[in-house]
């Protein structure tokens, strides 16, 4: 084919790109993780501690709703100019967030920055398919994958190290020049590609899928931690998202140009990585979440010591991801590759569940290594099996609805272990705490401070609190094993075979 010649030698301008790109998609993903470090310090500052989850949670829910909305606008107006909006939404809000100097500023800075990371998020990896056919675009894909995995384990390493030699403030400052430089390089680089024609946007759509996303993003983050899962405010937001996205089909199904078309749920493979996605995404984020949790508490180590002894599960990640690449890459084939990493995948979290205390900690690091093996495969396949599936007129929505499938998985996964592993807790440790010392005051130091007969206990029931979180990721990740079966193997456009 033509186009395969390029493919083979990258010019230096589709180097440019992909390097551009790649450092965006890192600024992106790591703005998920990075204040979890700094949130003690930020709350030490600003105060506002009732508040804190919402620094999080602000970020997670802009990027999340906007994801499929850039997906579409990129398709419509071209990929370069809502690129570069996308990247400077992304760097005012973190400007913002860098002087905020109260924590409800702080917050709404995040929410801007989210605004923008979203578009980063999906665009990043339909840019890529604009300039790399898929035979070899598996390989960049693959790379991408680790990008996110490396900045999931990173961000917290990150974010301790400026808070440690610096201030918190510049976990939000070093986007600044980084993303300006990765701007200035895409917008030299990136040639656009298409004709311009005359487009009506769905406003309704939007509305609505903004409307219901938001609403399970923000039940499933407050539900049984800040409010009860049978109170009013629950339920209404239940109700909110059930009728918005009762209405978001009927809409979609009518509208000329829709935000995520309905037509996307007749192919296949975007079906099946959709689904699949949507399970890896609250394993894995329930991994990264919970099993710091276990360093500190139950192996009583620092934050930073955590999450260093993490660092097999990133190396899991990125071997798995670009090895998966790899493969597709030389041979074409990659049905059986998130097969293979489900299966990983369901062994490694059942190894899990059975943590105790004394667990040797080169043992729980191989386990971390198995997770990010099976995970990896994932993050590469998916994106380059759903764009390879559909017209090239439907990238964007479509890698947007498969980004969107991960991200909505991470945060109900992450909702629904937080509330088990709380109450698992309070129901282990019952009435053995000490006067005045809460479930939820436990850390390290707290820990350690106990009497040594209370302590043995505490950690007993902590570990025990852990096995139903890794129990149910494993189910998670049989299921989506079980899914992967139906994937079809479309041969990859972009290079004779």
């Amino acid at each position: 084919m033509p186009s395969a010649a390029p493919a083979e030698t990258p010019e230096p301008s589709t180097r440019l790109v992909i390097s551009a790109v790649a450092v965006m998609l890192l600024l992106a993903s790591l703005d998920q993780t990075i204040v979890s470090t700094a949130l003690p310090t930020i709350v030490a500052d600003l105060g506002g501690l009732d508040h804190l989850s919402w620094v999080v949670t602000a970020y997670l829910l802009t990027s999340t709703v906007t994801a499929p909305l850039y997906g579409k606008l990129g398709d419509l107006y071209g990929r370069k100019v809502m690129m570069q909006i996308s990247v400077v939404i992304f760097l005012a809000g973190s400007a913002l967030a860098g002087l905020s100097q109260s924590m409800w500023f702080l917050i709404a800075s995040r929410a801007i920055q989210g605004i923008g990371g979203g578009g980063l998020f999906v665009l990043a990896l339909t840019v890529i398919a604009d300039v790399i056919p898929p035979r070899e675009r598996s390989k960049i894909q693959g790379v991408f994958g680790g990008v996110f995995g490396l900045s999931s384990i990173a961000g917290p390493l990150v974010g301790g190290f400026f808070v440690d030699t610096l201030s918190w403030h510049w976990i939000f400052y070093i986007n600044l020049p980084l993303g300006l430089a990765s701007l200035v390089i895409f917008a030299l680089a990136f040639k656009p590609r298409g004709t311009r024609q005359t487009h009506r946007i769905d406003y309704a759509g939007a509305a609505l899928l903004t409307a219901a996303l938001s609403a399970v993003v923000l039940f499933t983050s407050l539900g049984g931690r800040s409010l009860a899962w049978d109170s009013a405010p629950i339920l209404i937001l239940i109700a909110i998202a059930v009728a918005s996205l009762l209405a978001f089909v009927l809409v979609e199904a009518r509208a000329s140009e829709p935000v995520l078309p309905l037509s996307l749920f007749g192919y296949n493979n975007f079906r099946v990585m959709s689904g699949v996605g949507f399970l890896t995404g609250s394993a894995m984020l329930g991994a990264i979440t919970f099993l710091p949790l276990y360093l500190q508490v139950a192996k009583g180590v620092s934050p930073t010591a955590s999450g260093l002894q993490m660092m097999p599960l990133m190396f899991g990640i990125l071997v798995g991801s670009i090895g998966a690449g790899q493969v597709m890459g030389r041979t074409g084939r990659y049905r059986i590759l998130p097969i293979i990493g489900m299966a990983v995948l369901c062994g490694a979290m059942l190894l899990l569940a059975g943590l105790r205390p004394d667990t040797p900690t080169w043992m729980v690091m191989a386990m971390m290594a198995l997770v990010g093996v099976g995970l990896g495969p994932t993050m590469s396949v998916g994106t380059t099996s759903v764009q390879n599936a559909v017209p090239q007129e439907m990238l964007g929505v479509a890698t947007a609805g498969f980004t969107l499938a991960r991200q909505i998985g991470g945060a109900i996964g992450v909702a629904l272990f937080g509330a088990l592993f709380a109450v698992r807790l309070g129901n282990a440790l019952g009435r053995s705490l000490p006067e005045g010392v809460e479930p939820g005051s436990l850390n390290a130091a707290a820990v350690a401070r106990l009497p040594e007969a209370t302590r043995v206990q505490v950690l007993d029931a902590f570990t025990a609190a852990l096995q139903p979180i890794f129990l149910v990721s494993a189910a998670t990740a049989a299921l989506a094993f079980v899914l992967a079966w139906r994937l079809i193997e479309i041969p990859l456009r972009g290079r004779r075979t």
